[in-house]
């Protein structure tokens, strides 16, 4: 007959001893004062914050949580016994489609999926947001092993994609969707002089960078003239009064620039032809 567990001998419980399983004469298993050691005869010796269960050995030590193929290895962190309060935080890994999850909250906040591809989740999950900090060099830093052309980052709004960042062996290209099969009524015959003199460039300093004066746009200013340059709302405010800052992407007014020189060269063309 099989035995499920083998005990040689059972010790009486001593001062702090509540049971000790000794197979081996060394003291395998204890349960002291309500923490179990396995491997260590004093659990309560480890940090006060996890020595309930204390595995100890003087190699490599693990724990193995085996599931079935299409079923969840989980590690639960509760506060409760009903609902999300089961799992408050979790680590799970899925064995149907070989993904390691990980939950705050009783929500899925990252994801490493069978590929090796990662994710990002805020409730609901189809939207996300990553936080990075480093005090010392880089915070994040994407490395590619090919020396040619590469991407890097890919950005998507729902299935489509609508920029990137790509390499070559020497620069960095920050790409937007620019085919022209995306596009239409597409015209070259506009006014863009009339339209830059309407932009107002200005010097100034940040606030929080007193001594340094950079040249640039004021937001809303720019806004009124190449409107896709600019995010945000002119004055715009959160639920508590905070301001929500507007940004630019000056490289939005690069077209504009373009044709206002091809303009002015039309004309100088003209001038010297009389």
């Amino acid at each position: 007959m099989t035995g499920i567990l083998k005990v040689n001998s059972i010790q009486s419980p001593s001062t702090n001893d509540d049971i000790t399983l000794d197979p081996n004469g060394t003291g395998d298993v204890i349960v002291a004062s309500g923490n179990v050691g396995i491997g260590t005869t004093t659990p309560s010796s480890y940090n006060s914050g996890a020595d309930d269960l204390v595995l100890a050995t003087t190699g490599s030590t693990g724990i193995t949580i085996a599931s079935g193929t299409s079923n969840n290895g989980s590690l639960f962190f509760a506060d409760g016994t009903s609902g999300a309060d089961q799992y408050r935080g979790y680590v799970q890994y899925e064995q149907n489609n070989n993904a390691m999850a990980f939950g705050t909250n009783g929500v899925e906040r990252f994801k490493i999926d069978g590929s090796g591809q990662s994710y990002f989740f805020q409730a609901p999950q189809n939207s996300g947001q990553a936080n990075f900090y480093s005090a010392t060099e880089w915070a994040i830093s994407v490395r590619r092993p090919s020396a040619g052309s590469a991407g890097h980052i890919r950005f998507e709004n729902g299935s489509s994609y609508v920029g990137g960042i790509t390499t070559s062996t020497t620069a960095t290209q920050y790409n937007t969707s620019s085919d022209y099969r995306l596009k239409e009524n597409v015209t070259y015959d506009w006014d863009a002089t009339t339209r830059l003199k309407q932009l107002k460039p200005a010097r100034f300093n940040f606030i929080a960078d007193a001594d340094t004066t950079v040249d640039g746009f004021l937001a809303h200013e720019a806004q009124v003239v190449v409107p896709e340059a600019v995010t945000g709302t002119h004055n715009e405010v959160d639920d508590d009064n905070n301001p929500v800052y507007q940004g630019i992407d000056q490289s939005k007014l690069v077209p504009l620039l373009v044709k206002t020189v091809q303009e002015l060269e039309a004309r100088i063309a003209a001038l010297e032809a009389e």
